[in-house]
């Protein structure tokens, strides 16, 4: 950066004064909070995290120094908590991104879903294109599943998220289908889960101590899956069992998780 566009001194002293000012109005937040979720202390928070970053750029680019603080990025902070106090009604939105990687084998696994739900081979509705070979798949299997067998369908896994968000009160059955979205209010969010492989560009040696003990010479294959023909499409309580398996996260990638309790 040239002499001409650096901050000047006085500059990187207002911001520090702003910092001090945020500092004494989260800390009289806090102290006034009025539950967990009080919003005027996530207000305050954000504030102080806005303040903090504005300085510690400007002391940086003026006089190449760093502050000890660590300060929040914004994709891990969620806005004020703007929902009821507490939350006796609940939405939870969900987003799971795939890429069609290998459509003949989509094709034929839809086919073959077709087949056995028509009773025998060749003898069920056609899955013939990309649109109705996913129809048919996720008509038939729990998305918690597709997510967990996603290979063995020719998809592969992008990103995810989950918000778990409070709602006024239980919804009339068939109120919100015609825009079953609207109500994703990051306002509202009490906690959110999200799956990236970006994450894993963050993990460190730290990260990584509990995998010291392991055999080197073990080889785990993350692919290994149960065929499709062993699945009994038509056992309704089978199709129920395996939806109550939790699947876990994709092996290549790392889970975040943001809540209110812990910012």
């Amino acid at each position: 950066m040239s002499d001409a566009a650096q901050p000047t001194a006085a500059e990187v002293r207002a911001a520090a004064e702003a910092v001090k000012t945020a500092l004494d109005r989260h800390l009289a937040a806090v102290e006034r909070r009025s539950g967990e979720d009080d919003p005027a202390v996530y207000e305050a928070f954000n504030e102080l995290a806005a303040a903090a970053e504005e300085y510690d750029e400007l002391l940086y680019d003026r006089y190449d120094e760093v502050t000890p603080f660590e300060i929040p990025g914004t994709d891990d902070a969620l806005p004020p908590y703007q929902g009821p106090e507490e939350a006796n009604a609940l939405s939870v939105l969900i987003r799971r991104d795939y890429t069609v990687v290998e459509s003949q084998r989509l094709l034929a696994q839809a086919q073959r879903v077709a087949d056995l739900d028509a009773g025998g081979r060749g003898s069920g509705g056609s899955a013939d294109t990309v649109h109705s070979a996913l129809g048919v798949l996720f008509g038939e299997f729990e998305p918690d599943e597709i997510s967990s067998r996603h290979k063995e369908f020719g998809l592969e896994e992008g990103d995810s998220t989950l918000w778990v968000t409070a709602v006024d009160g239980p919804a009339e059955p068939g109120e919100w289908l015609d825009a079953p979205f609207d109500q994703a209010d990051p306002h509202r969010v009490v906690c959110r889960f999200d799956v990236s492989v970006v994450f894993d560009d963050e993990l460190d040696d730290e990260g990584l101590h509990g995998l010291d003990g392991l055999d080197a010479d073990v080889d785990i294959d993350p692919d290994v899956a149960v065929p499709l023909d062993e699945i009994d499409v038509d056992s309704d309580a089978d199709a129920d069992a395996e939806s109550d398996a939790d699947p876990g996260p994709d092996p290549d990638s790392d889970v975040r998780g943001v809540g209110r309790a812990g910012r």
